[in-house]
């Protein structure tokens, strides 16, 4: 792997670890979204804990958390191996940060960002799936597996390259196993809708 590789990826992660939702939680009205809802810092339990501003500033904020790095990555001209390490390291950092102890939100923003400027279509349809299943039921944590599950196949269907489908496989996949007691709620019909 080359040294710009490495560089990049590694900014990459500590940038996708930043808790965006903790942070503009805290900074619009001192609450602490790992003490409400799901206990995570991701976009949905930031709306649920301060708040529409609170939510779409996160919303945007974990959107270009994979928009941006994915962009250099492929400004630069890395092959789609190198993109899909950029594309991994902002995701994981997402999920996993290392200023939080690795307890991060469930990756579905930063999943759109990364697939966006690198298979735009993909991204596209997903979201639609995602939008569509919201629509029908008011649940988040329904919609979000449904478009996790649909990335793989919409990508090999939309004919993209090899690493970007390994890279919907990991990411669809990490996506729904952090949603693993969502669907126990749902299974149970405990699941909060929006």
């Amino acid at each position: 792997m080359s040294e710009i590789v490495i560089i990049v990826s590694t900014a990459t992660y500590f940038i996708g670890a930043i808790p965006f939702g903790l942070l503009f939680a805290r900074w619009l009205t001192g609450k602490d979204p790992r003490e409400h809802g799901s206990g995570n810092t991701g976009a949905t339990n930031a709306l649920r804990t301060g708040g529409k501003k609170v939510g779409i500033l996160t919303l945007i904020a974990d959107v270009f958390k994979g928009v941006i790095p994915v962009s250099i990555a492929i400004t630069l001209d890395f092959n789609e191996s190198q993109v899909l390490i950029v594309a991994l390291a902002a995701f994981l950092g997402h999920i996993f940060p290392i200023y939080l102890k690795f307890k991060g939100g469930k990756g579905v923003a930063t999943m759109f960002g990364v697939l966006l400027p690198w298979e735009p279509m993909t991204a596209v349809i997903s979201f639609a799936v995602w939008l569509i299943t919201f629509k029908l039921t008011r649940y988040v944590s329904l919609a979000s597996i449904l478009a996790g599950f649909s990335l793989p196949l919409v990508a090999w269907l939309w004919g993209a390259s090899d690493a970007a489908i390994v890279g919907c496989l990991i990411v669809g996949g990490l996506m729904t196993v952090r949603h693993h007691e969502n669907v126990s709620r749902l299974i149970a019909g405990t699941e909060s809708k929006v």
